[in-house]
């Protein structure tokens, strides 16, 4: 009589070794993710890159990246990269667009899906990147990236700014208290131009979701500036209203 369960276990083996030929004419190609991290410190945006540490492009400046393991997901190897070179986990990071160029990168046929991110630049961060021989530039004095990184960085830039006109994704990049002055310079960061001060703050004030401290900023004048503080729960409230974050 046959012994069923050497019969299961033959027919696992064999479904096991056919589903490995499934794809077994499909051109090899890689997937990779790329990070444009941004940051904001005192009066200035800042997006953080690095060297280069293996050809093609040996030593030359870009963005932070990796190949997509096989055990983890597009967004996990993301992660992955952005707790590797800022320590952080828990900061907003939204996928950005692949970038599939057949001849985008010489070392290969390499996939990109590039995310962006925003962090609150703080000291420590600074000393974590320079762990990882990454470095912090300014956007007026940004060296050249290799491969298509720079079109990837004026594609996060022109998101960001989209999305700064309608959801309060610029609190990402404040500190948990900060004045109006430095939120409008903040916004006048992102869209390269001037807001007319007044205005600004009556227009942010209006829409209620700021939460005014008793603490003052004196860093910039003796007399200083109110201390604010974001309130999602408010910004929820306008989003049931109808009523758009625009700024």
């Amino acid at each position: 009589m046959e012994n069923q369960s050497d019969n299961y276990t033959t027919l696992s083996l064999m479904t096991k070794s056919s589903s490995t030929n499934y794809y077994k004419d499909a051109d090899r190609l890689l997937l990779a993710v790329d990070c444009i991290i941004f940051g904001f410190d005192k009066d200035s945006l800042k997006l953080l890159l690095f060297q280069r540490k293996v050809a093609p492009f040996q030593e030359e400046w870009s963005l932070i990246g990796s190949f997509v393991k096989k055990e983890e997901s597009v967004t996990k190897a993301a992660e992955r990269v952005l707790k590797t070179h800022t320590g952080l986990t828990n900061i907003f990071m939204e996928e950005l667009g692949h970038y599939g160029a057949v001849d985008r990168d010489p070392g290969d046929r390499v996939i990109s899906m590039a995310h962006y991110a925003l962090m609150r630049l703080q000291e420590e961060d600074k000393q974590i990147a320079e762990e990882y021989k990454a470095q912090w530039f300014e956007f007026d004095k940004l060296p050249d990236l290799v491969l298509d990184h720079q079109q990837m960085v004026q594609d996060a830039l022109e998101k960001l700014r989209r999305k700064a006109r309608y959801r309060p994704i610029g609190f990402e990049l404040l500190p948990e208290k900060f004045t109006i002055p430095q939120l409008r310079l903040l916004y006048e960061v992102i869209y390269q131009r001037d807001l007319d001060r007044r205005n600004f703050r009556k227009k942010i004030l209006s829409m209620n979701v700021l939460e005014k401290l008793e603490e003052k900023d004196k860093t910039s004048s003796r007399k200083g500036a109110f201390l604010y503080r974001f309130i999602p729960a408010k910004y929820e409230e306008m989003v049931e209203k109808g009523v758009d974050f625009v700024i």
